[in-house]
């Protein structure tokens, strides 16, 4: 999974490492979390990155993500702002768990030898916590890296009661169809999908999981993925429409996402979407998606509001992948069952529509204050 273009990391030279580390320390020095467990592993040349947000609600929790990044400060920052969105998440939902996030800054695709010798030295980073940093999948990672993770430690989370590794993206696509749902009631007083058009960024295992609940609810579905053929297949599948988007996140004039006219836009790739540039681009009255980190800076929100666009919070409608995980460790593992404790989200979201309204303000606003009052009700 390559998430920026630019020099691999781990290429340079020696005297081209020192600007990267002062890079990374000046991130470090000004986050608000508690810590950064960093690592260079030099067999790969993979920066490897544990980030600790909160732990005021319980053990520091949150998926590991691999990829490659344009410079190792670029993949820390990503891990950061993962680590925070999921103290948000755990919070508002009120589980508990604190926040965290892992980042392995690829230079390059591994597979084999090389890509297990990383993850084993991975799981020894992550042993060195324990238990205080609990993981589990991110982008990027495989059914098979998660077997291979569970040999080497036990500080994973996402297991059923039978000791087996639940997939989380159907949980998160549940809690985003319920997002949907609530946000279609509170702009048009109906919340079925039935006839409503979705525009889907991303056909990934999370937005295939979203594309057919969609559709088999009625829905018409338009389908963008920068990967043409999953998205061709997929929409064959499930009688979707293929719009294009050739310019990824980035939203360039290339891309016909932002322009399409539909009901809902639901972004499900990668964050930094809703943007100065996009923004004035959407063609929707409303945006829900489980992609992380959607707004490229806090007054994108804003710039939603102006044009009248009711946003559902990330951290919100794609927090059913962690809810499930959530009462799996409690002992819950029939899929039924865990999908009624993920359409809990829709309640949350309504309660954070209602409030911005009431109090005139975005809902990002209503959603933070759901955060801090459960993180100030814990510290006391």
């Amino acid at each position: 999974m390559e998430v920026n273009q630019g020099r691999g990391i781990g290429a340079a030279g020696g005297n081209d490492r020192l600007p990267a580390v002062q890079e990374l320390e000046q991130l470090i020095e000004t986050w608000e979390g508690l810590a950064v467990l960093t690592h260079f592993d030099k067999p790969t040349g993979t920066w490897i990155f544990i980030c600790i947000h909160d732990n005021t609600l319980g053990p520091s929790t949150g998926g590991t993500r691999i990829a490659t990044y344009a410079s190792p400060a670029d993949g820390l920052l990503d891990g950061m702002r993962l680590s925070a969105g999921m103290t948000h998440k755990w919070a508002a939902a009120n589980l508990g768990f604190g926040g965290a996030k892992a980042v392995l800054a690829v230079p390059h695709p591994m597979a084999g030898d090389e890509r297990q010798g990383l993850l084993s030295r991975y799981a020894g980073m992550i042993n060195l916590l324990s238990g205080n940093f609990l993981t589990g999948e991110d982008m990027g990672i495989t059914p098979e890296d998660m077997e291979f993770l569970a040999r080497h430690t036990d500080h994973l989370h996402g297991y059923d009661v039978n000791g087996r590794k639940v997939d989380p993206s159907p949980y998160t696509a549940r809690g985003v169809l319920t997002g949907i749902k609530t946000a279609l009631e509170r702009k048009f007083g109906e919340p079925s999908v039935h006839g409503r058009t979705v525009v889907v960024q991303g056909a990934g295992n999370v937005g295939g999981h979203l594309i057919r609940m969609l559709t088999a609810e009625g829905a018409e579905v338009l389908i963008a993925d920068v990967d043409r053929e999953r998205a061709r297949n997929l929409a064959s599948e499930c009688n979707a429409r293929l719009i294009d988007d050739r310019s990824g996140a980035s939203g360039g004039n290339g891309s016909e996402v932002f322009s399409t006219e539909c009901d809902v836009f639901a972004p499900c790739a990668v964050g930094a979407i809703l943007n100065q540039e996009t923004i004035p681009r959407l063609a929707c009255p409303i945006v829900a998606g489980s992609a992380n980190n959607q707004l490229e800076e806090p007054e994108d929100v804003e710039r939603l509001r102006e044009r009248g666009i009711l946003w559902a919070p990330d951290y919100i409608v794609n927090a059913g992948g962690a809810i499930s995980f959530a009462y799996l460790g409690k002992g819950i593992s029939e899929p039924a069952e865990l999908f009624d404790k993920v359409d809990s989200i829709g309640t949350t979201l309504a309660e954070i529509f209602r409030e911005a309204e009431d109090r005139n303000e975005s809902t990002l606003a209503a959603a933070e204050r759901r955060v801090a009052r459960t993180l100030e009700r814990e510290r006391g």
